[in-house]
């Protein structure tokens, strides 16, 4: 049995880790190119979303490198999400490919299942639930790890002295998590990277500005055309509405497990949406509130072209933008979108925080659609 999965950011190394921790080999995708997208957009249906596209793309070289079991996450409710597994096995049975697919279902409370199709997809026998609780220990202390890393760097990008000095750090601290192999190692690996980047971070007060949106396009760097490089080169500091192992615990965890957090979080988008609309909608409204009251200077939404509850947040941004005094950006990507016009779009928003920055009060505050 070859593994293999979807590329979504850095959650490839803690997967890649609980594979291997249990002895199954595995093959990760290509990291996201423009060659995957093109592959994506060739065998799926138009007007389905990028993310379904891109994994399609991931599935297609994967395969073609030697896999042989796919393991896909499932969804529920209105988001397309839930669909895709179901298409993407047609599509590559149409062109031809031979492999099984595990779908893991949000568990809804039932962990032992979710546990047993693991030790299903691992094809041994001999795994046991203990087995697999150990593999996850490491495979959750990496993720956890990883998204420490990202917080550490978009700190760190805007303040270099050095320009790509960020860059060399988080290269050899994404080669230092993917060998560490036990669960002890992990602190000191940890201490190791926060001391790199000590080493270039200052103390320097920039604009801070939060990525909200649908999950897939705001963790992974190619289609979201490296919007936190972007903005750290253009002297702003960035944190995501949403990491990894936030994915791990909405999608992969029981709701028993779930922190409180989260439910007050969505509390904050009632005023606006007070039902369950799919995907992360409620969370993206309710975000622009939770940064608003921490002192942001700014959120950007990114959305996949025609996402349904990202469209329905969307439409209430304005208001929420209006309400908390708190500028707001919507950028919509699909396989059309350009670095260039990108990036232009980002200085002037940039621009224009600054400039509110430099006033006492403005009459109105702009959301950019």
């Amino acid at each position: 049995m070859k593994v293999t999965f979807p590329h979504m950011g850095n959650i490839y190394i803690p997967l890649k880790s609980f594979f291997e921790s249990l002895g199954v080999e595995v093959v990760v995708p290509p990291p996201c190119s423009k060659k995957t997208l093109e592959l994506g957009v060739k065998y799926s249906p138009e007007f389905a979303c990028l993310p379904l596209k891109i994994n399609l793309g991931n599935f297609i070289e994967a395969l073609e490198d030697g896999a042989d079991t796919i393991v896909m996450a499932g969804g529920i409710g209105p988001c397309r999400f839930g669909y895709y597994a179901e298409v993407q096995r047609e599509i590559l049975k149409d062109l031809g490919f031979e492999f099984n697919m595990v779908v893991l279902e949000p568990p809804k409370g039932h962990l032992l299942e979710l546990i047993h199709k693991l030790i299903m997809v691992t094809n041994k026998k001999k795994h046991t639930y203990r087995d697999i609780l150990e593999a996850g220990k490491l495979a959750w202390e990496k993720a956890l790890l990883l998204d420490e890393l990202d917080v550490l760097a978009c700190k760190a990008r805007p303040r270099e002295a050095s320009t790509g000095a960020t860059d060399k750090c988080y290269k050899i601290a994404i080669e230092m998590i993917e060998r560490t192999k036990e669960t002890g190692k992990i602190k000191q690996v940890q201490k190791e990277i926060k001391m790199m980047f000590h080493d270039i971070k200052t103390t320097v007060n920039l604009p801070r500005i939060g990525i909200i949106g649908e999950i897939y396009t705001v963790l992974e760097p190619f289609v979201n055309l490296n919007i936190e490089k972007q903005l750290g080169e253009i002297g702003v500091e960035v944190y995501r509405s949403i990491y990894i192992t936030d994915w791990i615990r909405h999608n992969l965890l029981p709701s028993f497990i779930k922190p409180r957090e989260h439910k007050m979080l969505l509390e904050m988008s009632k005023p606006y949406i007070n039902c369950f609309i799919g995907g992360h909608g409620q969370e993206t409204v309710a975000q622009v509130a939770r940064f608003a009251g921490e002192g942001f200077n700014g959120v950007i939404q990114l959305l996949p072209f025609t996402c349904m509850p990202e469209i329905v947040a969307k439409s209430v941004l304005s208001s929420v933008s209006k309400h908390y005094s708190i500028p707001v950006m919507t950028l919509v990507l699909d396989e059309h979108a350009a670095e260039a016009g990108f990036r232009t779009r980002l200085e002037a928003f940039v621009d224009m925080i600054n400039h509110k920055s430099e006033v006492e009060s403005l009459d109105e505050v702009f959301t950019w659609n």
